[in-house]
């Protein structure tokens, strides 16, 4: 059996590819990235600039086949086009950038008697297995790092580092995850305000992409929402730089482009192949 890692630039997808190359061998392994970047200028839109130099290096430190896809569209396009502005409960983007052009690549590439899809979710985040496997059938699905031993974050990073790699540096700046350059529709208040504290010329490049799309779209849409008085508000990120002092810092949101059973069990029913669903 050979296996197509889904391989973000995030250290669980490292970690993964680490395990099965000891297990099966480099040869039985390919690395699959779905690079959310488009065609912009823009040195904010899209993954953070480290991750692709962690991604080369891990590449090579792995050995294993890498294979890079993309939609070519960013995800503030992907918005206009679709005419919706992605947030915690809608990922758009995820389903247009990441799962589409990953589930076209697997199709046309391999079968699922030869291949296996592997999945860098840990130990925690057991309960989510169901939904996925649900979601590749027919293909296998494994995930290695929930298997023994277990590891936390911080001891996968520590194991990046003892084979020679520098880890990708959103987790040395406190974040949890290594997607979109710190920012995500499915992250909460807690972490913009991350953003907005150690990067604000990126959070600015969210901020303005969300003004321009809700003007593109004539509507009062938010990616972030918020409950004053028991009432479930929209709160922009123009109004989470005016009152950041307020922010709700246990609103840390989510993130996972390849764990989303919902959208990827959407697209497997309806055979999805184009870019917009």
């Amino acid at each position: 059996m050979k296996y197509v890692v889904m391989f973000s630039g995030g250290i669980g997808s490292w970690a993964t590819a680490k395990r099965l190359v000891k297990a099966h061998g480099v040869s039985n392994i390919t690395l699959l990235f779905s690079d959310v970047k488009g065609d912009s200028t823009s040195p904010h839109v899209g993954e953070d600039e480290d991750t692709y130099r962690f991604i080369d290096d891990a590449v090579a430190e792995l050995g294993c086949r890498y294979v890079r896809v993309a939609d070519g569209r960013d995800i503030w396009q992907v918005f206009k086009d679709r005419r919706f502005l992605g947030n915690s409960r809608q990922a758009n983007c995820s389903t247009t950038l990441k799962q589409i052009p990953a589930r076209n690549w697997i199709r046309e590439n391999t079968s699922p008697d030869t291949h296996a899809i592997a999945i860098g979710i840990d130990w925690t985040e057991t309960h989510r297995r169901p939904a996925i496997v649900k979601a590749y059938a027919p293909y296998q699905v494994v995930f290695p790092m929930c298997d023994k031993p277990y590891m936390s974050k911080d001891q996968m990073l520590d194991w990046a580092r003892q084979c020679g790699l520098r880890p990708p540096r959103l987790y040395s700046l406190g974040f949890s995850h290594n997607n979109c350059g710190g920012g995500c529709v499915r992250a909460g208040q807690a972490q913009f305000k991350m953003l907005l504290d150690t990067m604000p010329e990126r959070f600015a490049v969210w901020e303005q992409g969300e003004r321009e799309v809700r003007q593109h779209l004539g509507k009062d849409v938010t990616i972030l929402k918020r409950v004053v008085n028991g009432e479930r508000q929209n709160f922009s990120l123009e109004q989470l730089r005016a009152e950041r002092e307020s922010v709700d810092m246990l609103d840390i949101g989510g993130c996972g482009c390849f764990v989303d059973g919902e959208s990827m069990g959407f697209m497997q029913h309806n055979n999805l192949e184009v870019s917009d669903e």
